[in-house]
């Protein structure tokens, strides 16, 4: 479409819509019925807020059942519609017994039922956010139905498109792919959090495999849903092939460290160095347990509560300590001097009784007390005993 026909096109809606307000709105019937709307409007405000506030202090007081609660917030929500679509039935009734036209009423009616319908439909739904679009969107569909603007609406997006070569993008096309992109997309993320409630609960699976998994799934559906939405555009996937090379080779260049790291932490998911719960140690000053194995980096909570999050490629280049690889048994060592006039059976002795006693430390294995070597004013001795829980400190 040239400007000039796009011009033409805007010309047509522009006089239809002048001729529809000097004909309908401006009339004394129009401007009887938008009385009695703003009038209807204002009482099922008041009433119907009344109502709803009652009915929820009926849920927060009497009613302890979670079901209950939950349909009377429902329906509170749409009292005050449900009592102006009341008041505008009798209004439309008397005013087609006066022989008064009511189209405006009628039209406006049928809208309220169609949001009613629509508000208890979208709050079905887990996310207020998403609730709040889904009822906008249909809404807003079923009310160009009903005003009958849909066709036109439809026909006057389709036209508004640019072509280059051939492919021809339009307003229409856009909208869908935005919306299929949408719907795609938030049903891709629903299933990859279900498939990944289920893997965490595969006892067979190793804490890695499950991670490695669950991102790989999100990964596949996230592509196929943005291929997809592209394609519904009317956009040929194939030709964007060289593009997505030329793209790749480029992110290659400028995004290495990113690559990195994605690509080491498919590595640690492979090889199980390390996976969530582990204790580790890296850089000789950071100390503490995995929680999380992401894309990016590693999710390290020191002992104080600080969470560091680690580069990946770090964890692949630099000496780790992990401290729970293959079990979570530690062996501890406490160097500390005597004088020369003790009874070093009887410190030995002690020693050992001493670290006995300690929670932390395991019966598994024998405390040990051993002479190390002779200083200057004491003698050097080492208390070795092992811990299984080095998550709390070593």
């Amino acid at each position: 479409m040239d400007l000039a026909q796009f011009s033409a096109h805007i010309e047509k809606y522009a006089t239809q819509l002048s001729t529809w307000i000097q004909q309908d709105v401006l009339s004394a019937d129009s401007l009887a019925q938008v009385a009695l709307l703003i009038l209807g409007g204002l009482v099922a405000n008041i009433v119907g807020g009344r109502i709803a506030a009652k009915m929820r202090e009926t849920q927060d007081f009497r009613y302890k059942l979670r079901g209950l609660n939950l349909v009377l917030l429902k329906l509170a929500a749409v009292v005050p519609a449900v009592v102006l679509l009341f008041i505008l039935a009798i209004a439309s009734f008397v005013l087609e017994s006066a022989d008064v036209h009511n189209e405006i009423l009628d039209i406006t009616i049928s809208l309220t039922v169609a949001w009613i319908a629509i508000r208890l439909i979208s709050g079905m739904l887990a996310k207020p956010l998403y609730a709040r679009y889904f009822a906008f969107f249909i809404w807003l569909l079923a009310a160009l139905n009903i005003l009958g603007l849909l066709a036109p609406t439809v026909e006057f997006m389709d036209n508004a498109a640019v072509e280059l070569g051939d492919l021809r993008l339009s307003l229409l096309g856009i909208i869908k792919g935005i919306i299929t992109l949408a719907i795609l997309m938030w049903l891709a993320t629903m299933t990859s959090n279900m498939v990944e409630r289920q893997l965490k609960k595969a006892g067979s699976l190793t804490p890695s495999i499950k991670v490695l998994l669950s991102k790989l799934v999100k990964i596949t559906l996230i592509v196929i849903a943005g291929l997809a939405a592209i394609s519904s555009v009317g956009i040929d996937i194939s030709a964007i092939a060289v593009f997505s090379g030329a793209v790749g080779v480029g992110l290659g260049f400028g995004l290495q460290k990113v690559v990195s790291n994605f690509i080491s932490g498919i590595i640690l998911l492979l090889d199980r160095s390390i996976k969530p719960g582990d204790v580790i140690e890296i850089g000789g000053d950071t100390y503490g347990w995995v929680t999380s194995l992401n894309s990016r980096y590693v999710s390290l909570v020191t002992r104080d509560g600080t969470e560091y999050l680690v580069p990946n490629e770090d964890l692949i280049t630099q000496q780790v300590v992990n401290w729970s690889y293959t079990n979570k048994l530690v062996r501890q060592k406490c160097p500390f001097g005597v004088s020369y006039k003790s009874d070093l059976r009887k410190v030995q002795e002690v020693c050992v009784k001493a670290v006995e006693g300690l929670e932390r430390v395991t019966p598994e294995k024998t405390p040990l007390c051993l002479i190390k070597g002779f200083g200057d004013s004491s003698v050097d001795m080492e208390l070795r005993f092992w811990i299984t829980d080095p998550e709390n400190g070593v």
